[in-house]
């Protein structure tokens, strides 16, 4: 009786290997990993589109990440907020304390015409979400000083926060089923 378990068991071994391998229909393998040379692909984020850094500098994206973390943690006083007004600050944590975000998502960056930098944002609490768009700038200052009766021009730069356009909070509920209506799955539409 065992042998003829063991038998059986060889006979129907090529059956579950077969079956092992997952077909993921029509998709080229291509599709699914980047190729030799080829840059990596970022997770996306099924309301604001692709994730990640995108088309704008690691100094921006790191300055963004720091306000969207400021923002996150709910602090007035979080030091990603340093460049944000006081009162502005204030009202954007209130907005955001409505729906006690416990994440928050940064999408591909971009360059805006006027030089600006934007980014998608997301932060998802446990019932509810807000989508934005976050915009910050490099902003350069030219500051003279008088070294040896000569005066000497040095230019300062540095990031700072220049607006956060907030919609109105939906539930995840909604905002599954506003992604599941859009037909070509582009991401999010800009503000501007």
């Amino acid at each position: 009786m065992r042998t003829i378990s063991v038998i059986y068991l060889l006979l129907l071994f090529p059956v579950f290997v077969t079956a092992q391998d997952v077909s993921r229909g029509s998709i080229p393998e291509d599709l699914l990993r980047p190729g030799r040379g080829e840059s990596s692909h970022y997770p996306i984020d099924t309301v604001i589109g692709e994730l990640g850094q995108g088309d704008v500098s690691d100094a921006a994206f790191s300055f963004a990440n720091s306000v969207a973390a400021g923002f996150l943690s709910g602090e007035t006083g979080h030091s990603g907020l340093a460049t944000v007004n006081l009162s502005l600050r204030e009202d954007f944590l209130l907005v955001l304390e409505h729906i006690e975000p416990r994440t928050v998502r940064l999408g591909g960056g971009r360059e805006e015409l006027d030089g600006a930098i934007s980014f998608m944002i997301r932060f998802i609490g446990r019932d509810m979400g807000i989508t934005g768009e976050l915009f910050i700038r490099y902003v350069t200052r030219y500051i003279e000083e008088i070294i040896e009766d000569e005066v000497v021009t040095r230019t300062v730069g540095n990031w700072t926060f220049e607006d956060l356009i907030l919609e109105d909070a939906k539930t995840r509920d909604e905002e599954y089923r506003e992604s599941l209506q859009r037909f070509d799955f582009s991401p999010y539409e800009r503000f501007f």
